[in-house]
């Protein structure tokens, strides 16, 4: 166990860090003005620290996978999205609730046992030829993936989401095992152009499921692509470091039902984890802001952010029932528009997607 402290230390640092980045985009997604575009986010200090915490935590994840296991670090990156919750609390004053900290007690457990079942034993790094097979293998996977979801057989949402999703991942998780043999290359006297073709394909990979993921979260929502990228990355991650780089469990036949059991509850909270997120942008509103709005519609029991001092329903704004009471009859000519009701819609459509566009953090880890 001993041997594995480093590697576990350096990938729970780089999830905190990567938390850490998740909340302030989260945190400038919320504040930014809808139909803003990317110019607002560059503009804002803290979208700029969000980008120096991501490149710490690549580092920081890239450091790990040269001194641990591959099926050990690429499953505790998914630690992100346990940490958010008390980086969260703490920064914006946002509360879990039990379904947050349900979640995270279970990918703890999943993980703890993935942890304890370990085995410490060094990893053969696959030759030429294995490396060639792996990656046209990887391409052909992700590219077959992507050809489905854009025929007509992924013609629902959903279905088109989950196979990108997919491809993202699987691209995520073997950018990973080329990342762990550049990095176990590296110092050891190989000719700097023997090392290219490994970390070409890394950079290939790596670009291939940021895009693949972008296109998963387009019309299919957060939380299901988000738990199919964070499941399917470090499946296959782990997958290929038990087939192809010799690592293993403990106990045999055993440890691997063990171990496949241990995933099976990392999955189940990641799941929980996720779906709460899917809900994030309410969450956005510090304690205090937040006012409920009655009635039909999508925003009915959402929570709501006050306007603005100094804007169109901060003040003097009347309520509904004033406003019928106005109206000669009691009877209004139309719908009476709730003050900020679109913006609440607005913000909560731009905050279930990330910021403008932007795929979040976790999931993505390479």
């Amino acid at each position: 166990m001993s041997a594995l402290l480093v590697p576990v230390l350096l990938s729970c640092l780089s999830a905190v860090v990567y938390a850490g980045a998740a909340v302030l985009q989260e945190r400038v997604a919320a504040e930014s003005v809808p139909g803003a575009g990317a110019g607002a986010a560059w503009r804002s200090g803290r979208w700029w620290i969000s980008v120096l915490l991501n490149g710490a935590g690549a580092l920081l994840h890239v450091a790990a996978l040269s001194t641990g296991p591959l099926s050990l670090v690429q499953p505790l990156g998914v630690l992100t999205l346990v940490f958010v919750l008390p980086l969260a609390a703490l920064c914006g004053g946002r509360r879990a609730g039990r379904p947050g900290w349900s979640g995270a007690l279970l990918v703890s457990a999943g993980l703890a046992g993935l942890l304890s079942l370990t085995a410490a034993r060094p990893a053969r790094l696959p030759d030429g030829a294995e490396q060639l097979t792996l990656a046209v293998v990887t391409v052909g996977a992700v590219a077959a993936l992507t050809g489905l979801a854009v025929s007509r057989a992924a013609a629902r949402p959903a279905v088109r989401s989950a196979l990108l999703a997919s491809a993202a991942g699987a691209a995520f998780g073997v950018a990973s095992v080329f990342t762990k043999v550049v990095t176990a290359n590296w110092g050891t006297g190989l000719p700097v152009a023997a090392q290219v073709p490994a970390a070409a394909v890394t950079a290939g990979l790596a670009i291939a499921g940021l895009f693949a993921a972008q296109a998963a979260y387009q019309g299919g929502g957060l939380a299901a692509p988000l738990a199919t990228v964070t499941v399917v990355n470090p499946v296959v991650a782990a997958a290929t470091g038990v087939t192809l780089l010799g690592e293993g469990f403990r106990y045999g036949a055993t440890g691997v039902a063990l171990a496949l059991a241990a995933a099976g509850v990392t999955a189940r909270g990641l799941a929980v984890l996720t779906a709460r997120r899917a809900d994030g942008p309410l969450d956005t509103v510090p304690a205090g802001e937040r006012r409920e709005t009655s009635g039909p519609g999508p925003a009915a029991g959402r929570a709501e952010r006050p306007p603005p001092a100094g804007t169109p329903g901060a003040a003097g704004a009347r309520r509904p029932a004033d406003a019928l009471r106005a109206v000669p009859g009691g009877r209004p000519p139309g719908p009476v528009p709730v003050p900020g009701a679109a913006r609440a819609l607005a913000g909560d459509a731009a905050g279930r997607d990330g910021s403008a566009g932007a795929a979040p953090r976790p999931g993505a880890l390479v």
